[in-house]
């Protein structure tokens, strides 16, 4: 078994936005065609700390290279504050014979990455042919640092960037690291309302309590996209004011999301308007996007395939690079009987 750790995960990764992003867009289509098996993810709550969760996603992605496995992510909010990643994950990748591990990976980076690749694709192919000159971060973590790279790569004629933080300070800060890391686009801090003025819009945030009411905030451009990725951010009335897009609706119309709640409070899910592979699957070219005037917010609750197709993107590079360490005993060993009788060892 190949075992990566975070070092190893970010080696093999160097370089390989670009096909991350092609492997993103394929595990879509094929789960769009029926190729894939995603239960619902298991959440588990520490007692008495109801904003922090870990969450188990199986599941199993087919078409030509077919691969299963399981994501085990911890959310943890009070870890910012310590100066400590909010979220940790590992990712085990089994074998589709045997069902035996075949690689475990450090997959923070894998989360972060497959999760910025799904916005900017939704937000690529929800603007159509319509170019996007500004981008609006709202939440200044892991996630919408990688958003950005990602958009970067769909959105080539981007020229600023506009940030926002409720930490006082931290926009400045990640706004000053972009300007030194990829200089380009013009990158300023803002307030909430400067944010939401940007042709897309990505929220990532650790806000849990439905605080975004998009109607307090007219004038926000025609055809704007929000990326609403941390899923607990916009109010009700928001979602059920917009042209919605998901990854899957049974997915994400689950634990207490916005989408949920605005499925309780409207007693149906017709606000749902599509799902994300249907639109990747469309011809592309002018008249691509949604044919709506209303706001279009892309809310995906980050299905286990898109960690698969990216651990599997990461476990070949890493095995041509010679990254990572192989291990042993990491199965169960031989049957003592039935091995005798294939003619194997007792």
């Amino acid at each position: 078994m190949r075992i990566l750790g975070r070092e190893d995960v970010a080696a093999a990764l160097r370089g390989l936005d670009a096909t991350v992003l092609d492997a993103v867009r394929a595990a879509y289509l094929l789960h769009g065609q029926g190729h894939s098996e995603v239960p619902f993810s298991g959440f588990l709550r520490p007692p008495g700390d109801s904003g922090s969760r870990v969450i188990s996603l199986p599941a199993y992605l087919g078409g030509p290279e077919p691969v299963m496995g399981l994501k085990w992510i911890s959310s943890f909010p009070d870890n910012v504050g310590r100066g400590l990643q909010r979220a940790s994950s590992v990712q085990i990748l089994n074998d589709l014979d045997t069902g035996y591990p075949t690689a475990v990976l450090e997959a923070s980076r894998i989360s972060a990455s497959r999760t910025a690749a799904s916005a900017a694709l939704a937000g690529r192919a929800l603007h159509g042919d319509r170019p996007v000159h500004t981008v609006g971060l709202i939440g200044c973590g892991t996630i919408n640092r990688r958003v950005l790279d990602f958009l970067a790569l769909t959105h080539p004629e981007l020229r600023t960037v506009v940030l926002q933080d409720a930490v006082p300070g931290r926009a400045e800060v990640l706004a000053a690291r972009l300007a030194a890391e990829r200089p380009g686009p013009r990158y300023t801090a803002g307030d909430l309302g400067a944010a939401l003025g940007a042709d897309t819009v990505s929220v990532a945030t650790t806000d849990s309590t439905y605080w975004l009411d998009l109607a307090a905030h007219p004038g926000r451009p025609r055809h704007q996209v929000i990326l609403h990725l941390s899923l607990r951010d916009l109010t009700p009335a928001s979602v059920l004011g917009a042209y919605n897009v998901v990854d899957d609706t049974d997915h994400v119309l689950r634990e207490q999301t916005s989408l949920h709640r605005a499925e309780q409070q409207a007693g149906h899910r017709d606000f749902v308007a599509a799902e994300l592979a249907g639109i990747l699957a469309a011809p592309a070219g002018p008249g691509a996007a949604p044919d709506t005037d209303r706001l279009v917010v892309f809310s995906p609750f980050g299905l286990g395939i898109l960690d698969l197709a990216v651990a599997r993107v990461i476990v070949e590079a890493a095995a041509r690079e010679g990254i990572g360490t192989e291990a042993g005993g990491f199965d169960p060993g031989p049957h003592p009987v039935t091995a005798a009788m294939a003619g194997g060892a007792a």
